[in-house]
């Protein structure tokens, strides 16, 4: 069964479309466009004149409706034509002018929603129309500002405004941000006024950089720099285009930094440098960094100052004393500033390494000996500066500016004589801390480094442990002495060379060495002992009027304070002919004993210098508060002759080095020319040496038959098996 079911819709009804109504309701429509622009009551109902506009559209008259709403629109505008403004200044100008723009988005907007239903469906339907807000821009923008005294005087009036705040007045930023936002709204902003402005930024900065430079200090001038840089990052918040941040930062920073790098490196780095400025030293890399080249003229800059300071520290003979604590002083300030001012930036690392290599070895050896002999002050007994940590941390810091000498030989040879003397005279503040120097020594350079320097602990371990049983080798003896004799037995190829002095000793001390020689010689056939009595101590039991005493003394002191046993004076000369003590250390012995702290000695006539005609009585009133006096030898500080003794040692291995090297080197190529050699051995030698000497090394061989030149190119050389 089928039902036919019919349904009737109610649609209100619509107007017939004559035209009259069009042309009554195009009326009605533009007296309220024109109530809008002249700001005057609207007499329609805004419901009404919307639904008049879609009536309108739904029978086809949108385009009409379009053109004839557009001319009302142009119309307008065209009569707001700002004219007879010339009597007004640039703010009221300017103000005037935003006055203008706001009245027109206002109009435009309310009279969009008006036009709404056009502009949603016929001007969207139509690609190539302007909706009615972007024609109502493309009006004003025509009509207004388009026109030349207009827009010139709106972007005067602004870049006057942006100036008077630039010199520290107070402009209103809600109008500069209105007239900037209309200039942008109107697609105008580049051509007309960023252009212009980034001209004038210029052309203020590159004034103000130089008066700058020239009126004030640098750390001054970096901070003005940044506080201009945070102004014009402050306007681009407050009312210039986002567009405009990138050229605007990049005009200042060329203007006030990128122009006067150079001038600001040389007037002010090394001032910021010496006064540990860390908080201008942190503006400066951060500043330097936003610049073009800014980093690499600043490492650069930074590179030859630690070149330039180090290297006073370093050529200056009369600091000598204080080198390698400056060293130290110098290397911590820098790597301060390199943490906490250049953000560890590698490449500065790197330079910073690469200046103290340069500096510090522009004097050569020097630095070596100095750094071995601040080893020996800290690891010296008696050094009470320090804790074991604070020790630790010490010699890690001087082994990093030991990584920088290129002649390591000349700090080994003057560390293992230090290092003799530390342990001979039981002089080593620790142990511990020795054996830590010895391992960082031997982390850094090898083993062949350190090979020496651990026999020599080595046989400081091997001696106490020969000395236990040459005790109980005594205890069995017949005729056991009253003197207890020690004995450091030391492998001679490790330990500095002393040169043997020939003294005269108590019958009972040669007696007693005699015995330890057989006892030693019984153990170990074949070997041969050489004494050095420089070397030795011992402790004297001594009988004063105010009591007995102990005296902890040298080999020296002993021989002399001994003579007085038998009588209570002695001339010099006597003394000398007994002893056989040679002159110059014969002296210094005498004055620890009569011109010294501990005076057991008395001298005649009395002086703090023993000349020849001196004579030496024993001081039975001597006085003192402890019962062990230890009498110090006055040490005679090393003389120019040691000190060149050592370096020539040095020399003289770095010439056995280097003739092993030369020697290898042929055996292994049998030819090869002069240039290929030399490159060869640079390679494999670790030590700095000059061309001319490595020249006279290879002339040195081929006249010992090691190796000979070619007999058609003297350049090449051949190796004789």
């Amino acid at each position: 069964m089928y039902v036919r079911v019919s349904c009737l819709v109610c649609v209100p009804d619509r107007p017939k479309l004559t035209d009259s109504y069009t042309e009554d309701t195009w009326m009605k429509l533009r007296d309220a466009v024109s109530a809008i622009q002249n700001s005057t009551s609207i007499k329609y109902n805004l419901e009404e004149l919307y639904q008049a506009v879609e009536n309108l559209c739904s029978y086809k008259v949108s385009p009409l409706l379009y053109k004839q709403l557009r001319q009302v629109c142009e119309d307008h505008v065209q009569a707001q034509i700002l004219h007879h403004t010339e009597s007004l200044d640039n703010l009221s100008f300017l103000k005037k002018m935003n006055r203008c723009w706001q009245d027109h988005c206002r109009q435009t907007i309310m009279i969009r929603s008006i036009f709404l239903f056009l502009d949603r469906t016929y001007v969207l339907q139509n690609s190539l129309l302007p909706s009615i807000w972007d024609t109502g821009l493309e009006l004003f923008r025509t009509h207004i500002i388009s026109d030349g005294a207009v827009q010139s005087r709106t972007v005067e009036g602004i870049l006057e405004q942006i100036e008077r705040e630039r010199n520290g007045e107070t402009v209103e930023r809600s109008l500069l941000r209105s007239l900037l936002g209309m200039l942008s709204d109107l697609q105008v902003y580049k051509d007309s006024f960023e252009q212009r402005f980034l001209m004038e930024t210029n052309r203020l900065y590159a004034a103000e950089g130089q008066r700058f430079m020239q009126d004030r200090d640098v750390p001054e001038y970096l901070h003005h720099v940044a506080q201009r840089l945070e102004e014009e990052n402050d306007r681009v918040i407050s009312y210039l285009d986002q567009s405009t941040q990138k050229p605007l930062i990049a005009t200042v920073e060329k203007q006030l930094l990128e122009e006067h790098m150079s001038a600001i490196l040389q007037k002010g780095l090394r001032i910021l440098l010496d006064e540990n400025r860390v908080c201008e030293l942190t503006l400066l890399y951060e500043l330097f960094s936003k610049v073009k080249g800014g980093l690499t003229a600043l490492l650069q800059a930074w590179r030859e100052y630690i070149k330039s300071f180090g290297a006073e520290i370093v050529s200056s003979p009369e600091r000598d004393k204080e080198m390698v604590q400056e060293l130290l002083d110098f290397k911590d300030k820098m790597d301060h500033v390199m943490q906490r001012c250049f953000q560890r930036n590698d490449s500065f690392i790197n330079a910073m390494k690469e200046a103290f290599e340069s500096f510090i070895n522009k004097r050569p050896n020097k630095p070596a000996e100095l750094i071995a002999k601040y080893v020996d002050s800290k690891l010296r007994a008696g050094n009470k500066e320090a804790t074991e940590e604070e020790l630790e941390r010490i010699l890690d810091k001087i082994m990093i500016i030991f990584r920088f000498i290129h002649g390591k030989d000349v700090f080994e040879a003057f560390y293992k004589k230090d290092l003799a003397k530390r342990l001979l005279v039981g002089k080593s503040a620790s142990v511990d801390a020795e054996k830590s120097m010895l391992s960082k020594l031997k982390h850094e350079c090898g083993a062949a480094f350190t090979s020496k320097l651990e026999g020599m602990f080595k046989d400081m371990e091997l001696s106490k442990d020969i000395m236990i049983q040459f005790k109980q080798y005594m205890q069995n003896q017949s005729d056991p002495s009253n003197i207890e004799l020690t004995v450091n037995i030391l492998t001679m190829g490790y330990w500095p060379s002393y040169t043997p002095m020939d003294v005269h000793l108590p019958t009972e001390m040669v007696k007693l060495q005699e015995v330890f020689k057989l006892f030693y010689l019984g153990k170990h056939s074949g070997r041969k002992l050489q004494w050095q009595p420089t070397l030795g101590h011992a402790v004297l039991k001594t009988e004063f009027k105010e009591g007995k005493k102990e005296l902890q003394v040298s080999l020296f002191q002993t021989l002399v304070l001994l003579m007085f046993n038998e009588t209570e004076e002695f001339s010099m000369e006597e003394i000398r002919t007994a002893t056989g003590i040679e002159d110059d250390e014969l002296k210094r012995t005498l004055q620890s004993l009569a011109c010294g702290k501990a005076r057991v000695l008395n001298k005649t006539p009395r002086g703090k210098d023993v000349e020849d005609g001196d004579s030496f009585q024993f001081n039975s009133d001597f006085r003192h508060k402890l019962f062990r006096i230890k009498i110090n030898q006055i040490q005679m500080k090393e003389t120019v002759e040691e000190q060149v003794s050592t370096t020539e040692r040095v020399f003289q291995d770095r010439q056995y080095h280097i003739d092993a090297a030369v020697v290898r080197i042929m055996k292994m190529r049998k030819t090869l020319s002069h240039n290929l050699l030399v490159s060869e051995l640079y390679n494999q030698l670790k030590f700095p040496v000059r061309p001319a000497d490595l020249k006279k090394r290879i002339e040195s061989l081929i006249d010992r038959d090691y190796m000979e030149r070619d007999k058609e190119n003297p350049n090449q050389y051949h190796y004789v098996a």
